[in-house]
């Protein structure tokens, strides 16, 4: 279970909304605790996509050099990230990133690319609108398994 507020959901929102018709992307701060997932802060970022990133990884050069269908956080955004939030006690729980005019079902490139632990939220946009978000986090088997969202007030 993952818990954040609505004023987090609105950073994320306004954040795809923004980035249409690329994927946007962001990091998710907060505790790990007995009952999941508490979210502290949103961080969106830059989506770093670029052919220079897609270097390593075979498949259709269109779109795997697109950020209408890939996303990216830059290493050095990644590493400040880490450092922040050693610094600040709490921990990177999860990455969010939209799904421009498509579900808000991980695909297999995402599935490739997920980390074990994180959660894994993705929020469909259709038509420069944010619609349905889903959170996942990765099992055992390295397979997406959905997980639940709480909102806090």
């Amino acid at each position: 279970m993952i818990k954040l507020t609505p004023q987090h959901l609105q950073i994320i929102c306004s954040h795809a909304e923004a980035t249409y018709p690329e994927e946007c992307c962001g990091i998710i701060f907060g505790h790990l605790g007995d009952d999941g997932k508490t979210v502290i802060e949103i961080m969106p970022t830059e989506n770093a996509w670029s052919a220079a990133a897609a270097a390593d990884i075979p498949g259709d050069e269109e779109i795997i050099h697109s950020k209408q269908r890939r996303y990216a956080i830059a290493p050095q955004v990644m590493l400040k990230a880490q450092k922040e939030a050693r610094t600040r006690s709490i921990d990177i729980i999860g990455i969010y990133h939209s799904h421009p005019d498509h579900p808000a079902i991980p695909s297999e490139f995402d599935r490739q690319c997920a980390w074990h632990e994180y959660s894994y939220m993705i929020i469909s946009v259709q038509n420069g609108k944010a619609g349905e978000i889903n959170s996942w986090c990765l099992d055992d088997h390295h397979q997406f398994q959905p997980e639940i969202i709480e909102k806090l007030l």
